[in-house]
């Protein structure tokens, strides 16, 4: 009996697939390096702006005032910066990935919070030491009589609550409902420490075109964040006026919910996209859940596909037809225009396979899918997978764990052998964490370039 079962399916004729592909957003591959190299820019001429306004730095208490003066101007920037990562601007997301903008977005949530930590231990041993009384003391003045200190300890106290509640430790304890609203405090915690930077900062007082780059900086990061996480959906949800046309079970815990709505094509949702879903229900209209697309684009409808892991995703299959929703999107670049092979390899562990239904109809060329579940019954969407095989000359190739024998071993090895023009493939990955991680490491393994590895991860 053979490890794996097959779907309908041959070898991919690429002249076989004639179906209407979707807009093709045209976005330089050079945008990422762009965005980071504007960061550091930034941070450069942040540093420089120090630089010309300092004219000597004498003794103990001026090094250490100083560095507090550096790092509080590089934690302010930051601050900034790490808004912007996450404000959803389209050029960003699609160009750079979702998974990649908030890999950024911790990272430098991590200098942040470094900084900023730097900055007010410098700050307060330095004014110290200038008055010669004990830190306790000087830090009892600061925050009590400089100008708005009281706020921007709050808004530290605040930020630095946040930042341990989003360790990795402490992450795998919460919802992502809640870790999702947790991160709205780093805007109260920045809106009021923003205060105290114009107020008391050395380089700002007096400085009336540092004092106006500043609140360009700020301004312009608030216009984005206002414009793309709040009246865009609102906009877009008054154009579209989306509602629950139906709900599918297609697995054991797991369901198909068909939207419809108005004008659906001028979304230009690419293949392989999500959107962030707000069902207008009792228990789910405050959460807003990312939840890929699981069908093509149609004029009148769209369909994702969800497994109950948490409270939110169980409760849509008790959804009722007609409920209102609010959909934020399209985001994510996990799109046909990664692809650069004209060759496709599909890897799918459980729901993951959202996505990639809908790539592996869409996507040209040649195409091979090899999908992973638990047991048979867990493979969602597999009449689907087989009826489209076939359709466009394309292979499924299924592995399930029960009963036993039937499982694809995650190694470059395997892979090779039922894929043997592995390395020449661009791959699309998208499973559970440990799964992602052997596939990434069996496809190195494979020969696989990192370049032509495509995967998005909804992990927070």
């Amino acid at each position: 009996m053979p490890d794996l079962t097959y779907a309908r399916g041959a070898p991919a004729r690429p002249s076989s697939h004639r179906r209407r592909a979707a807009p093709r957003w045209t976005i330089p591959r050079t945008v990422p390096l762009l965005a980071q190299g504007l960061i550091c820019g930034g941070a450069a001429a942040v540093l420089a702006a120090w630089w010309v306004d300092t004219t000597s730095v004498v003794g103990p208490a001026g090094w250490l005032t100083g560095a507090g003066r550096i790092t509080g101007l590089l934690a302010g920037y930051a601050c900034a910066v790490l808004l912007a990562l996450m404000a959803r601007i389209p050029l960003l997301d699609r160009a750079v990935g979702t998974d990649r903008l908030a890999r950024w977005h911790a990272a430098g949530g991590r200098y942040t919070i470094g900084l900023a930590l730097a900055h007010t231990l410098l700050i307060l041993w330095g004014y110290a030491l200038t008055g010669r009384t004990g830190v306790v003391t000087e830090t009892a003045t600061v925050v009590l009589h400089y100008p708005d200190m009281l706020k921007a300890t709050a808004g530290f106290l605040l930020f630095l609550l946040t930042a341990v509640l989003s360790a990795r430790a402490a992450r795998r304890r919460v919802s992502y409902e809640t870790w999702h609203y947790l991160h709205f405090a780093t805007y109260a915690s920045v809106f009021l420490a923003f205060g105290h930077q114009l107020a008391n900062g050395a380089d700002f007082v007096g400085h009336r075109p540092a004092q106006l780059a500043w609140y360009t900086l700020y301004g312009g990061v608030a216009a984005v964040l206002c414009w793309y996480r709040f009246l865009a959906p609102a906009r877009a949800a008054r154009r579209h006026r989306l509602r629950v046309a139906k709900v599918r079970t297609e697995a054991p815990g797991v369901v198909s919910v068909y939207v419809t709505g108005e004008r659906l094509d001028e979304l230009h949702a690419r293949p392989g996209q999500f959107f962030r879903w707000r069902f207008l229900a009792p228990g789910l209209w405050w959460s807003a859940s990312p939840y890929s697309l699981s069908a093509p684009v149609q004029v009148r409808y769209l369909r994702i596909t969800v497994k109950a892991v948490g409270a939110h995703s169980a409760a849509l299959a008790r959804l009722v037809p007609g409920t209102r929703v609010w959909a934020e999107g399209p985001y994510g670049g996990l799109t046909p225009d990664r692809a650069r092979t004209g060759k496709s390899l599909l890897l799918a562990g459980g729901v993951g396979i959202t996505p990639l239904r809908t790539l592996f109809e869409t996507l040209p060329g040649d195409v091979v899918l090899l999908y992973w579940a638990h047991r048979s019954q867990d493979l969602a969407l597999r009449d689907e997978l087989d009826a489209v095989a076939p359709a466009r000359g394309a292979r499924v190739l299924c592995s399930v764990s029960d009963p036993a024998g039937y499982a694809l071993p995650l190694t470059g090895e395997a892979l090779g052998r039922h894929v043997p023009d592995i390395a020449e493939r661009d791959i699309y990955l998208c499973g559970p964490p440990g799964m992602t991680d052997a596939a990434m490491s069996a496809l190195q393994e494979a020969g696989v370039p990192r370049r032509r590895i495509h995967h998005e991860s909804f992990a927070f």
